[in-house]
């Protein structure tokens, strides 16, 4: 079985966040893989380890990303492939249709994905993936069980759960609760400097700017304004929902 896991390099969650001229500053920033993508690289490796799978982990982002990739192959994967071209740093449209063109390149069973990432968390590539393969997705799994060509996937349903199958090749994205995430060996650190990683450009895949050109775009970056001290309304009942009412208004204006 050969499994393609989808990750992103994102800042460490414990970073504070700086942003300076409208863009996020990050000078002397900890980057780290994306949370929900260690759950994925972590379930990619255990499927590895229970029979015959072949793993390939890849990422769009600029050459620090590497070293997200080399922490996912010191974790157990076989190989990688960074996706280093500045058309390619788009929104999540140009995401996945990079993704795919990737994907195209050699025939996956699975793809792993985590369920969104902690920087924009829209939730999008892995589903946007998905279609531009035609194959079916399950999403946010907290448990994935694969037999033969048959795929089982539990999936969190706002605190319930849902049973859904699926037939190979399918994508799934990895919610929190599906594994721990094993911390690289001593070994594995040595080994993942000698595993290949394939650095690749649009023009490699076969696109061009305009191909990949994103779909929306940033407009205004800023820091939400500090928590001020609450109020508590007294008085009559009657009263105090008018004085609400009159602060939603003129206030905080989300009430016309």
């Amino acid at each position: 079985m050969n499994i393609l896991v989808c990750l992103k390099q994102t800042f460490d969650t414990e970073e504070r966040i700086t942003v300076e001229n409208g863009a996020v500053k990050e000078d002397g920033v900890k980057f780290v893989i994306n949370p929900y993508d260690e759950y994925a690289v972590e379930e990619a490796i255990r499927l590895k380890e229970e029979g015959d799978a072949e793993v390939t982990v890849v990422t769009i982002g600029p050459d620090r990303a590497e070293e997200a990739l080399r922490t996912a192959l010191a974790m157990g994967a076989d190989e990688a492939i960074l996706v280093d071209d500045p058309a390619a740093f788009g929104d999540e449209y140009t995401a996945a249709k990079v993704l795919a063109k990737v994907a195209q390149r050699k025939q996956y069973d699975l793809i792993i994905g985590g369920n969104q990432a902690v920087d924009d968390g829209s939730g999008q590539v892995a589903v946007r993936l998905a279609e531009e393969l035609g194959i079916p997705h399950i999403s946010t799994l907290t448990k994935l069980v694969v037999e033969g060509n048959q795929v089982t996937g539990h999936r969190d349903a706002e605190g319930d759960e849902e049973i859904v199958t699926a037939t190979l090749p399918v994508l799934v994205t990895a919610q929190q609760g599906l594994n721990d995430p094993r911390y690289p060996s001593l070994i594995g650190i040595r080994k993942a400097g000698k595993k290949p990683l394939e650095r690749l450009t649009l023009a490699d895949l076969g696109l061009d700017a305009e191909d990949v050109k994103p779909r929306t775009a940033v407009i205004e970056t800023f820091l939400p304004k500090p928590k001020e001290a609450g109020k508590v309304l007294q008085g009559e009942l009657a009263d105090q929902v008018k004085e609400l009412v009159q602060s939603l208004r003129t206030v905080d204006k989300v009430v016309g």
